[in-house]
């Protein structure tokens, strides 16, 4: 069964998103985890690849796809990699717009993580401590990331406000939308506009740069290409500011020469600093570098 089969229908894509697609699925290609459904539809289910190496470290990683595209399969080339650091990595779908809208898709990456964070995966944990969990994605499941990172109000409606995130690993990711964002015109997954009264307070709840709450924000490990989309650059650069003003401890990866999607290719290249890098930067201090 392929991947058009198994999901409900989803957007036509630009030429170079279906080159994106096509490579990233060449590169996972074979690879298969251990399979879970965190609700009832085939958009709510993820892949988990335990690590080499017994690990605390679990990554819970969102696709992208402009909230209209995407699979939890895109995202499986990442794995080897971050499996031979010591990074327990694990996949998640969730459903798309325009079938679904804000928050549908926010309140699927929430339940997927709290799925995780809830220990029902199994995973090799050294000691009696429980998993530190990170939540991470690319272009619009690093905004799906980042906004269940900066807010406790998603956590708390999903069950998870008694399980801290340990950080966030937005990779391109979105950060402002509405006024400002950059953006051409209104996502689809904020749904149709109807006054502008009511569109920019939708815009605003989901604007990650808007809601940050430092008691309850874990660090981040941010990171976008040199050649990325100018409005993403832009946005990280605001979110970062933000996030350092609030006290949250935040780091920044720029990868040399990558565009939009050449960033999410090199996330799963060992020879590319951004593994290394976030690897250890999850495992902590102090933890063994799998070399």
């Amino acid at each position: 069964m392929s991947l058009v089969d198994h999901y409900p229908a989803q957007e036509p894509m630009s030429p170079l998103g279906a080159a994106y697609q096509q490579k990233i699925l060449a590169l996972g290609a074979g690879l298969r985890g251990q399979s879970h459904a965190y609700g009832p539809g085939p958009n709510q289910t993820l892949e988990v690849f335990p690590s080499a190496y017994p690990s605390d470290a679990v990554l819970v990683f969102f696709h992208g796809g402009g909230w209209t595209n995407g699979y939890k399969e895109w995202m499986y080339f990442m794995a080897p990699a971050l499996q031979a650091a010591g990074i327990h990595f694990v996949s998640a779908s969730y459903r798309l717009a325009p079938a679904h809208v804000f928050p549908a898709g926010m309140d699927d990456c929430a339940d997927a993580l709290a799925y995780v964070s809830q220990g029902r995966l199994g995973l090799p944990i050294p000691g009696d401590a429980p998993a530190r969990v990170f939540v991470g994605g690319h272009s619009g499941g690093g905004h799906y990331a980042a906004l269940l990172a900066v807010s406790s109000a998603w956590r708390s409606a999903r069950h998870l406000a008694a399980q801290p995130l340990a950080g966030c690993l937005p990779v391109s990711g979105v950060y402002l939308l509405g006024e400002g964002s950059g953006l051409a015109q209104r996502p689809r997954f904020l749904g149709p506009a109807l006054d502008a009264a009511r569109d920019a307070q939708v815009e605003r709840s989901a604007s990650p740069l808007h809601l940050i709450e430092p008691a309850a924000c874990p660090p981040f490990f941010m990171a976008h290409g040199e050649r990325d989309f100018p409005h993403l650059i832009a946005q990280a650069a605001q979110m970062r500011m933000a996030l350092q003003a609030a006290g949250v401890p935040t780091e920044l990866e720029i990868l040399e020469a990558c565009d939009h999607f050449e960033t999410s290719v090199a996330c799963g290249d060992a020879t590319r600093p951004w593994v290394a890098r976030a690897a250890a930067w999850m495992r902590g201090p102090g933890r063994s570098t799998f070399s």
